[in-house]
């Protein structure tokens, strides 16, 4: 590996710093976006169980608020109810939807950071191999010893070339696919907790009215 390193040459330490930051942000995101931490399926059921005709104790609703992201969501309509039992269901509803944006934001987080890798490694790849080209055509120059020109040089220039336009794209095509497979993730979570919101602010409207 030492020596293919240093057969690309310089422009194959950006690359392998993406590709460090890539593989880091890959295992972030597999962890923070565990089912268990995001919208555990019984979740909102156990909600809807211990309030069925009273708002729960601050305790339970700090316990739910600690659970999970949708727990979060849940909490807020919880909290904005104890603070004003007689709130409106607007109000209601703009509480949820704020502390939704919040949770929104945190599980798209280093998604826009992996794309931009998945856009980068090719283009680094491609300056890599502009720079080998360069190296080749350099070798030969009219000044060369030889009319072939220097083979020394010239190797080193594809070298330089091939590896980095490898080394791009295998760094940029794992990077692209884990960010879609992010991506599509997160909107499934989205959708799983607007749908979660949705029906618990109905039974929080139940509540108000009772």
């Amino acid at each position: 590996m030492l020596s293919i390193i240093q057969a690309a040459g310089w422009p194959i330490w950006p690359l392998l710093a993406c590709s460090i930051l890539a593989l880091a942000l890959v295992i972030e995101r597999f962890l923070s976006l565990k089912t268990s931490r995001v919208a555990p399926p019984r979740l909102l059921d156990e909600a809807l169980a211990v309030s069925r005709s009273t708002v729960p104790n601050p305790d339970v609703v700090t316990q739910l608020e600690q659970n999970s992201a949708l727990g979060e969501v849940l909490a807020s309509g919880f909290r904005a109810l104890n603070s004003d039992p007689r709130c409106t269901e607007a109000d209601l509803r703009a509480s949820m939807e704020g502390t939704g944006r919040a949770v929104a934001h945190r599980l798209e987080r280093y998604l826009s950071a992996l794309a931009t890798i998945a856009s980068a490694a090719p283009l680094l790849g491609l300056l890599g191999t502009v720079i080998g080209m360069i190296e080749i055509f350099g070798s030969q120059s009219p000044g060369s010893a030889t009319s072939g020109g220097n083979p020394a040089q010239l190797a080193q220039g594809i070298s330089i070339a091939l590896y980095n336009t490898a080394f791009g794209l295998i760094v940029a095509i794992p990077a692209l696919i884990f960010w879609r497979y992010f991506r599509a993730r997160v909107d499934a979570y989205l959708l799983t907790l607007e749908l979660s919101a949705e029906r618990f602010l109905r039974h929080l409207n139940s509540l108000r009215r009772a």
